[in-house]
């Protein structure tokens, strides 16, 4: 691993053949309970904001609950180009780093999932974040965002590798866990069909780091910046945390 990991390069190649891969992703029931932790929170209306929105997809399904608007936000032009094609109606897609987040007005709710903010590789990182969601977040707001756990990590994934293969694409991952950092390193090759008469596919290389961090530490953070962590659940459920989730979703307020 590099002394200096940074995800310079991620998502560029791989942002044109993304969906395909996460076609097995459930975003529809990852959306719905995503609704329901703003709707508890009296978030039912307005504009909400997604960092690392990616192609997309996520953004479909929350244009579709009714609110206003939705602000996309991410770092990667090629994933916001495959966002764009997809023509969501009222939703405004600006490429910019997340730890500089600057808008010309604030947002009803922020929202950060399929492990975003995993990509925050230093907690200064995840303080600039914060600091600039206090900012651009309405009083009374909500911020809610997932994280992938150290257990997930080290755990599960482990260090292995993981190939997948379809018609017109395939794709290697050649995983490898730092315990020592918390860094989880992998190496994505891509093969993508360019030319079916020919046979011709075009390889790209993309080198992702994300890192787990454990609650509290997030916890600590959050309440630096001005915000208050009102819950830190498993995901997918009303149950709190425990250190045998793979992913867990914090709900943030502004106070």
């Amino acid at each position: 691993m590099s002394e200096k990991p940074y995800n310079e390069n991620a998502y560029n190649g791989f942002a044109y053949c993304y969906d395909l891969f996460m076609d097995n992703i459930p975003y529809d029931m990852w959306a719905e309970y995503l609704y329901g932790i703003f709707r508890e929170q009296g978030i039912t209306e307005g504009t909400l904001l997604e960092l690392g929105c990616g192609t997309g997809t996520m953004t479909e399904h929350m244009r579709s609950k009714g609110y206003d608007s939705i602000i996309g936000l991410d770092c990667s032009e090629d994933m916001l180009m495959v966002a764009r094609d997809k023509d969501i109606p009222d939703v405004l897609l600006i490429q910019q780093d997340m730890r500089e987040l600057d808008l010309p007005y604030q947002v009803d709710a922020v929202y950060c999932v399929c492990d975003g903010m995993n990509y925050l590789l230093e907690p200064q990182d995840l303080q600039k974040v914060f600091d600039r969601v206090k900012r651009f977040l309405k009083a009374g707001g909500v911020f809610v965002f997932d994280m992938k756990t150290r257990h997930f990590y080290q755990d599960v994934l482990g260090n292995r590798m993981i190939a997948e293969n379809r018609d017109d694409a395939s794709f290697l991952w050649e995983n490898e866990y730092h315990e020592d950092t918390g860094i989880n390193e992998y190496l994505l090759t891509v093969y993508q069909l360019e030319d079916e008469e020919r046979d011709l596919f075009s390889r790209y290389d993309e080198l992702h780091y994300q890192k787990a961090y454990e609650p509290d530490e997030v916890r600590q953070l959050i309440q630096t910046s001005g915000l208050e962590c009102c819950e830190v659940y498993e995901a997918f459920t009303k149950k709190s945390a425990t250190p045998d989730s793979e992913r867990v979703y914090f709900v943030v307020k502004n106070k």
